[in-house]
């Protein structure tokens, strides 16, 4: 069977949730990779309306199908609906949980990485940047919030969402449905492209 660039573009922004949750996708824009890419925006403001479950969980399904440092995949998930919990999250510092209707807190364990190097923040990273992604393919807004390495924004993390002292608070996504779409812009800089070397 042959496969052209655009299916094999398609395959791989469906790849993010894995062709399990499929449904959700089929609610949603029929969108190729790049056309993710390029229309990811962060989104800080949402519309007064739940996330189904199912699309809670293709979310988290495509934050676990990213890479890690030799399959670590050194990553725990706190998913956030209670208005309380967003509200305590906004106290602390995330403004945009002010209107969001979901929030994922991506945590580190330290423990399950057999690195040297000490990757987990790449790893958590990767899982964060899958989340993204995947809320735009298929139609959700987000923002990306910190949470590592500001300690007193991890402190107020561990005390909400009660977690335990060894687990590394990474950052906290809001979500929801975006007041205004993305949109495309060109971000393309030359000027920041070295061929070879540096000089």
């Amino acid at each position: 069977m042959t496969i052209n660039r655009r299916t094999m573009l398609t395959l791989t922004a469906a790849s993010l949730p894995i062709l399990a949750t499929r449904s959700a996708f089929a609610q949603a824009k029929d969108m190729d990779a790049l056309e993710c890419i390029a229309t990811r925006r962060s989104i800080r403001k949402f519309l007064d309306k739940p996330v189904p479950d199912q699309m809670v969980h293709t979310l988290l399904e495509a934050a676990m199908t990213a890479p890690s440092a030799r399959n670590e995949q050194p990553w725990h998930f706190i998913t956030v609906t209670h208005k309380d919990k967003l509200k305590a999250a906004f106290d602390a510092g995330c403004l945009p949980a002010a209107t969001a209707t979901l929030g994922i807190l991506v945590c580190g364990d330290p423990s399950l990485g057999k690195s040297e190097q000490g990757t987990w923040p790449l790893d958590c990273s990767n899982a964060a940047m899958s989340i993204l992604l995947a809320a735009n393919a298929i139609g959700l807004g987000s923002v990306w919030t910190i949470g590592y390495p500001n300690e007193e924004r991890m402190k107020a993390y561990r005390t909400i969402f009660n977690i335990p002292a060894q687990i590394m608070p990474f950052n906290f996504i809001c979500l929801g449905w975006p007041e205004k779409p993305g949109w495309r812009e060109n971000r393309f800089k030359p000027d920041r492209i070295k061929k070879e070397t540096w000089a």
